[in-house]
């Protein structure tokens, strides 16, 4: 509580932060009021488009014919975003702490690639990532649901992450030491398993039960192997998902509000929060 209240004194609110900005701030950060929700959608609609516009790009027929058109929508989609992305640098407290935010970084990779088209033709097809900023718009019709879900999915994961490790190293260990026995099996009869490597991969494939099929044993032992490498497959997919879930199962439905914190732009604050669970700030 201490450590809190501390903050809470920090993070005040900077001299000549007019209601302008504050007003502003609730538009482009929060969908409480209408005008917030109505700038969302607007953003929801220029994202969408622009991804569409780097699609149909893609396609030679169409690039040929409108080249102008889609040269002329990047810029305007690219011109959007940026003034969006300064305008939200201003609305906010602590401008350093958005642009070092998640989001803040994804609004940031979304307008360089545009920029440096001037520079390195074709990597406007870069502008694809600009859907990573469709994650904060579940927001726009208060769909607390998703971003409760999203928050439980992400709580669970975090709180598992220990487990997942252990596991993962454990099936880097087995997928090892049966691509190197597959190899001692099948190398001098079979082209395919002709290094540790090749036959690791192998069996990668095999036991994430992707199975290519480019690659498969021919001794009956082989076979015998591949085949408990398949059926170990399916228990080692059941063991991630089961400490996941149980993960979940465990944690507590919170509801989360559409408030954004105006001192570090932090989002995803419990429906009864009155300050930031990152820097403290008052709602």
């Amino acid at each position: 509580m201490k450590d809190a209240f501390d903050r809470r004194k920090i993070a005040r609110k900077p001299v000549g932060f007019t209601p302008h900005r504050e007003r502003l701030h609730e538009v482009i950060f929060e969908a409480e009021t209408r005008e917030g929700k109505w700038f969302d959608i607007i953003l929801m609609i220029m994202i969408l488009l622009s991804i569409l516009t780097v699609m149909l790009e893609s396609i030679e027929s169409y690039y040929l014919v409108y080249f102008k058109l889609f040269l002329s929508l990047e810029w305007i989609f690219t011109i959007f975003f940026t003034i969006e992305y300064f305008l939200r640098i201003y609305s906010v407290y602590s401008p350093k702490r958005y642009i070092f935010s998640f989001f803040g970084i994804v609004d940031l990779l979304t307008l360089i690639p545009s920029y440096l088209t001037i520079f390195v033709p074709g990597l406007h097809t870069l502008m694809i990532i600009r859907g990573l900023r469709l994650l904060r718009l579940f927001r726009i019709f208060k769909l607390e649901a998703f971003i409760d879900q999203g928050n439980i999915i992400i709580s669970s994961l975090i709180e598992s992450r220990n487990k997942i490790l252990i596991f993962t190293m454990t099936i880097l260990i087995t997928v090892c030491i049966l691509g190197s026995a597959m190899y001692l099996i099948e190398k001098d009869v079979n082209p395919n398993f002709d290094n540790i490597p090749r036959s690791i991969y192998w069996c990668i494939v095999t036991i994430t039960t992707v199975g290519y099929g480019d690659i498969s044993p021919v001794t009956s032992f082989g076979q015998f192997l591949a085949a408990i490498i398949m059926l170990l497959g399916y228990v080692i997919i059941a063991i991630p998902t089961g400490i996941v879930t149980s993960a979940i199962l465990s944690g507590q439905n919170k509801m989360a509000n559409t408030i954004t914190c105006k001192n570090c732009a932090k989002e995803g604050h419990d429906a009864e929060a009155t300050f930031c669970y990152k820097c403290g700030y008052e709602l």
